[in-house]
């Protein structure tokens, strides 16, 4: 399966004047944070997740659950085009990695089968500073 391209590119030194190192490190460099750090990893508020690097809506509210992983879980995308799933072969293991189909800056994996009691028995592990939470009633330019 091929993948398209990114809608919106920009260079490296771009994406490193737009984003701060640690999420350059996350979202450019497919990095992780470490587990229970991240901003939104207990979040409840509702509301659109955002990508940080982009501002395209990914995930809301609705569709986040408590797996007890160390990031932030969802069982589904906002809408079936905002992630691009592919293969993830690095540390000799084989995983599904997320990411951002408008720019695609890397997110998290997703797992499935685990058996949490979800409608898609998926896990979108997803890493908080990947994300930007637009609550409710708020637009992402407040």
């Amino acid at each position: 399966m091929t993948i398209p391209g990114p809608k919106l590119e920009l260079t490296d030194d771009q994406w490193r004047e737009k984003l701060n190192p640690a999420e350059y490190q996350v979202l450019r460099r497919a990095g992780t944070e470490r587990p229970f750090t991240g901003e939104y990893t207990d979040t409840k508020t509702a509301g659109v997740y955002e990508c940080r690097a982009c501002g395209s809506e990914l995930f809301r509210s609705t569709e986040k659950f408590e797996s007890h992983c160390g990031w932030p879980s969802f069982y589904d995308p906002a809408d079936s085009d905002a992630v691009i799933l592919r293969r993830d072969d690095s540390l000799g293991m084989s995983r599904v990695e997320v990411i951002c189909a408008n720019c695609h800056s890397h997110l998290g994996h997703v797992f499935e089968g685990e058996g949490y009691p979800t409608p898609t028995d998926q896990r979108y592990c997803i890493n908080s500073i990947s994300l930007r939470l637009v609550p409710a009633g708020a637009t992402s330019a407040d």
